[in-house]
């Protein structure tokens, strides 16, 4: 059976991102669709290298379903990301030629699989396995042969067609699998694979025909399953890893032990070896080849070992990579799964179960036995806990959709840019390294003497971030000048740096597992100054920075709140205020009376969970177990006011600046939403299960909650509804929503990326409709390569949630006023009436400097030159002007359609305006009127005619206007009725712009389109005012007050007079009157009971 290549090829030309229809629940969510996840590095599937050359290499990590490709020239930045995504997660790669290839699937025989990716694009598939069994653990590519190793067989492919060939099937029977070390091969093996086994044996394998060929026993009895295999450099010599600890060298062909080594107890067995090719590195002076590295899932170290003369340890590389934590750490990975020397190169690669790639380079001159780090590309190594996105500055250079904060129980913190990825990175918190050295753990001595001891160099961060604050607005940015403090030590200078002073603020505050909130610089990437310690000596719970950048906040779980300024670190308020000697016993009636709370009282009497300052500095709200949320005077700290509810606690707080308005979830599973400016609640939203985190919307409509039944709901606060709800695969852990309101960003339980969701109402409309909590959508997570999800664009287009609510509501359309009570703008965008009041000014802006030129025009046959005349078909391409000059077909053809435009027929705009007067409604009209553009609608305001004829039915004076409906126009244009016969009609002279004007007031009176009726009466009055005012000017003048446009009939005034337009634009005054002061009654209503209820507080 062939196997399966995809028709465009390995060198097509990568093809655009599709939308693949992954396996999704039942609905879609109507909101928020899945955009990616990042953060995700490494895994514990060891990398593969590809050389590209012999200076450049390319380094593959598998993320779930997807494989990324670092380029080490580029530092380890991103170059490829492979899709489509595999059906299962990858269990094994290896790199092959130009190529990747990538077996994923787990237990189950349909799920088992190899892929072939080419430059992030999958080009081939190999045949698929007949009754496979189990994972494919490794991968390897030599001669015409593709092997993949499971725990019991090992299959065999053909490398030039992708055809599966045969299965090797070990001896024996064990639950966990009889292969345990992996395969490899040697170089002059033809056809040879060796293979590790679980009770310490090598086998030799002939995968051409299929044959076992010889089997290694091992050295001891006692040395353990095989855990590792390399070939080394020199001819038919494998390195062997046992579970114990040790490691032979042996000739294969000989069957000899020629080296033994033991990596000691502590270090656990190793996982992967590697050999340096270089020819460097051994020996006194590091003129000599013979470097071995080795590594364990055990320790984060790497063991570099000089094989010359017996074989030694050479040097440690310590806390290369996060060791292991144990369970009561959260999870927190660790551990290194494979190192790798590139080859010919001193350059030595490590891949981590602490989500991490790191190169490391060994220094020639001195010669440095251990190396040191060249570059990293890491995230998280532990469940993220804390996320938020950092806001824009003052002067807005960041945006706020560029960078997210996260925070993890590996006591990291991590920013993550979401437009370049290579400028991701954690922020620093000093050098590690040498803290590490002078504290001992770097020495081999000390670790030979303690091995037991579980400091490692990530107990020399800081203890577990549990909540953080950042504002920009005064961060002194990348460019500042570096610190000579130390970090953390609250601005202790030594040296020649005493008497120097740091500018600018710090910028993000953090609380931790213990009494101190520590300060950090964004725009520098690293740790601050400053450590702000609580004053009652509780640990920290809540931190907060004020809108201007300049103070901090700090809430211990004893109930003490405690401000410090940012640049001195100095503390300057406390809440309450602390009591002075002086103000311990105030005399009697020394207390104000208009107090009702006197110094030094009000303090929580729980932990404080929550604090947030107003935009102006004036009032700070703070919340605690004790359910209570207190108001204190900024300045004096001083409590002004609270809001008890002492039937739940309060576990957190949210505050949106623009709308005043503070939110708090309690353990009665509600979220309670207060304005500031009244201090009344003014929201309750239950309906789910215990909050695990909740978030503002941008614009500050919408809460969103993530709860533990690993729902994420959200509410609408202007009619307090839910208006939607899914759940995902895991529990939700945290959530941030990007200050434009394009992404949402959630982090899960057990989770170390960051998954990005895309908010579908900034490109369409989506309807709000209210849910039950039951109308749960079952939906599946982002994932790394985006596959499945949506972007931006291609959430604004899904349809895939609209289904739903036109089947429940039907097509329901907003009506455009929703009572003749109120005044109702209209729908039409605000650029398109504005522009219309400044066209002229547009136009004289936008007028060029020089007329354009005509260009020279040639006929396409050129006449020849002893012509005596000229040809008739140049004639017939040209038509005489009176003054001589020509005139082409289709200047002709253009001046002749404008003449039928004004011609009998009329145009739109006339027609819609005569019919609107004869039907008594003019909505046809501004229907039209509304869909202009500004330059079309001038134009037609400023062709409004003064003097017109308008033909209307003759009938009896007894008979209405409703009689035209049943009329019908023959082929001459006569007029005839349902029996046929002729309706004679009669010509009347109307002014155009009386009728315009009776449109407007007509729309005035109805309250409706308000905006658009101002404006358009404002163009008319600039267009035709000096008309007008001759008008006026003119019936002074007259004696008998405009009795010549009457003669008896009811449309007397709209003649040639004028009279009429001044008839039409008094009614206009009398109406704009009336709304101008019933706006204005309004809006002083609202205004006064406003001030009534600010004061009452």
């Amino acid at each position: 059976m062939p196997a399966k290549i995809l028709e465009d090829g390995p060198d097509a030309p990568t093809a655009k991102r599709s939308r693949i229809e992954g396996p999704r629940g039942s609905s879609t969510a109507r909101l928020f669709a899945p955009y990616r996840t990042i953060g995700l590095i490494s895994t514990d599937i060891p990398f593969t290298t590809h050389p590209l050359g012999k200076t450049n290499f390319q380094i593959t990590t598998s993320v779930s379903k997807s494989l990324q490709t670092y380029s080490i020239r580029g530092g380890l930045q991103l170059v490829f990301l492979t899709r489509p995504s595999t059906p299962e997660p990858i269990t094994a790669t290896v790199a092959w030629k130009d190529f990747v290839l990538a077996a994923w699937g787990g237990e189950d025989a349909g799920s088992v699989g190899v892929w072939v990716f080419k430059r992030g694009k999958k080009v081939a598939e190999l045949e698929i396995i007949p009754g496979a069994k189990g994972r494919i653990n490794q991968l390897l590519v030599f001669g015409s042969w593709i092997v993949g190793c499971c725990s019991n067989q090992i299959h065999v492919w053909k490398s030039a067609s992708y055809e599966y060939y045969t299965t090797l099937t070990p001896t024996g029977s064990r639950e966990d699998g009889v292969l345990s070390g992996g395969i490899c091969t040697l170089p002059t093996f033809l056809n040879k694979i060796i293979a590790g086994r679980r009770d310490g044996s090598i086998e030799i394998w002939n995968v051409s025909t299929g044959k076992l060929v010889y089997t290694i026993l091992p050295f001891s009895p006692k040395c353990g399953a095989v855990t590792a295999l390399q070939p080394a450099p020199a001819l038919a010599v494998l390195a062997i890893a046992y579970e114990n600890g040790s490691l032979v060298l042996h000739n294969v062909r000989n069957d000899q032990r020629l080296l033994q080594l033991h990596c000691g107890a502590s270090s656990g067995s190793i996982c992967s070896i590697s050999f340096r090719t270089d020819g460097l590195g051994a020996g006194e002076d590091g003129r000599s080849a013979g470097v071995m590295a080795t590594c364990g899932k055990h320790t984060g170290d790497v063991h570099f070992w000089d094989l010359n003369e017996g074989g030694r340890l050479m040097g440690v590389l310590r806390g290369a990579h996060a060791p292991p934590k144990s369970s009561a750490d959260g999870n927190v990975g660790g551990g290194i799964n494979k190192v790798e020397f590139l080859a010919g190169q001193p350059v030595v690669v490590t891949g981590g179960l602490d989500n991490s790639i790191k190169t490391w380079i060994f220094d020639e001159t001195p010669f440095t036995p251990v190396p040191r780090i060249l570059h990293s590309r890491s995230g998280h190594a532990g469940p993220i806990t804390k996320l938020t996105f950092v806001p824009s500055d003052a002067d807005g250079a960041e945006a706020g959709n560029k960078w997210l904060l996260t925070a993890a129980k590996d006591r990291s913190l991590f920013a993550w840019s979401l437009r370049r990825d290579n400028q991701s990175g954690e922020l620093s918190q000093g050098n590690i390294r040498k803290k590490a050295k002078k504290a001992g753990l770097l020495s081999t001595a000390s670790m030979a003497s303690n091995p037991n001891s579980n400091n490692t160099l990530e107990d020399l961060k800081a203890p577990e971030i549990t909540c953080m604050a950042v504002c920009l607005n005064k961060d002194p940015g990348m460019g500042a000048a570096l610190n000579p403090a130390s970090i953390w030590s609250n601005g202790q200078k030594k040296g020649k740096h005493a008497g120097t002073e740091m500018a600018g603020y710090e910028s993000i505050v953090t609380g931790h597992n213990d009494r101190w909130a520590r300060s950090w610089r964004f725009g520098q990437r690293r740790a601050g100054m400053f450590k702000f310690e609580t004053s009652d000596g509780g640990n920290v719970r809540s931190v907060a920075i004020t809108a201007c950048g300049t103070f901090a906040l700090v809430g211990s779980s004893s109930g003490s709140i405690d401000m410090f300024n940012l640049q001195s670190g100095i503390r300057r308020q406390r809440f309450p205020a602390k009591v002075k000697s002086t103000q311990a016993k105030p005399p009697s009636g020394a207390r104000d009376a208009h107090r009702s709370y006197g110094l030094g009282e009000g303090k929580h009497h729980g932990a404080v969970t929550g604090l947030a300052t107003d935009a102006l500095n004036r009032t700070v709200m703070s919340i605690g177990l004790d359910g209570i949320l207190k108001f204190w005077d900024f300045s004096t700290g001083l409590l002004q006011h609270e809001l008890s509810f002492l039937l739940t606690s309060i576990t957190a707080m949210k505050f949106h600046s623009p709308n005043d308005l503070v939110a708090f979830s309690c353990e009665d599973f509600a979220i309670r939403v207060v304005d500031i400016e009244t201090r009344r609640l003014v929201r309750e939203l239950k309906g789910s299960d215990e909050i695990n985190d909740f978030c503002f919307s941008s614009d500050g409509r919408w809460i969103i909650a993530a709860s533990s039944d690993s729902a994420i709901r959200v509410w609408d606060l202007p009619t307090g509804q839910l208006i939607d709800a899914f759940r995902v695969e895991s529990p939700c852990t945290g959530l941030a929503c990007s200050n434009s309101g394009e992404y949402l960003a959630t982090s899960h339980m057990g989770s170390i990326g960051v998954n990005l969701w895309v908010n579908r109402t900034l490109f369409t409309h989506v309807p709000l409709r209210p849910i039950s909590n039951g109308e749960l959508a079952e939906i599946h997570n982002p994932t790394v390569s985006g596959e499945g999800g949506s972007s931006l664009i291609e959430a604004a287009y899904d349809n895939g949630g609209d289904d739903d609510d036109a089947a429940v509501d039907g097509f329901h359309t907003s009506a455009e006023q929703l009572s003749r009570d109120l005044t109702s703008l209209s729908l039409a965008p605000r650029s398109r009436w504005q522009t219309l009041l400044q066209l002229d000014l547009i136009r004289e802006r936008n007028k060029p400097k020089e007329p354009p030129k005509a260009p020279e025009r040639a006929p396409f046959f050129l006449p020849s030159l002893g012509a005596s005349s000229q040809d008739p078909l140049i004639s017939a391409q040209t038509e005489q002007r009176g003054d001589g000059e020509r005139l082409s077909i289709a200047e002709r053809s253009r001046i002749m359609k404008m003449a039928r435009e004004r011609g009998g027929t009329g145009r739109l705009f006339t027609r819609l305006l005569h019919e609107g007067y004869q039907s008594g409604n003019f909505d046809p009209f501004i229907d039209n009127l509304k869909s202009l553009s500004p330059s079309s609608a001038d134009l037609e305001i400023r062709s409004l005619s003064s003097s017109t004829s308008l033909l209307l039915p003759h009938h009896p004076p007894s008979s209405t206007m409703a009689t035209v409906a049943g009329t019908t126009a023959d082929a001459n244009n006569n007029l005839r009725n349902n029996d046929g016969m002729e309706i004679r009609r009669t010509s009347k002279t109307i002014d155009e712009r009386t009728l315009f004007i009776k449109a407007l007031t007509s729309k005035l009176k109805e309250k409706r389109d308000y905006e658009l009726v101002q404006a358009w009466m404002n163009v008319f009055l600039k267009l035709h005012g000096d008309d007008l005012l001759m008008i006026t000017s003119r019936n002074g003048r007259e004696s008998d007050g405009g009795g010549e446009y009457g003669q008896g009939d009811e449309q007397g005034d709209e003649d040639e007079g004028g009279g009429g337009v001044l008839a039409a634009l008094k009614e206009w005054k009398m109406e704009q009157e009336k709304e101008g002061k019933r706006l204005t009654a309004l809006t002083g209503y609202c205004s006064g009971v406003l001030r009534y209820l600010r004061r009452s507080n």
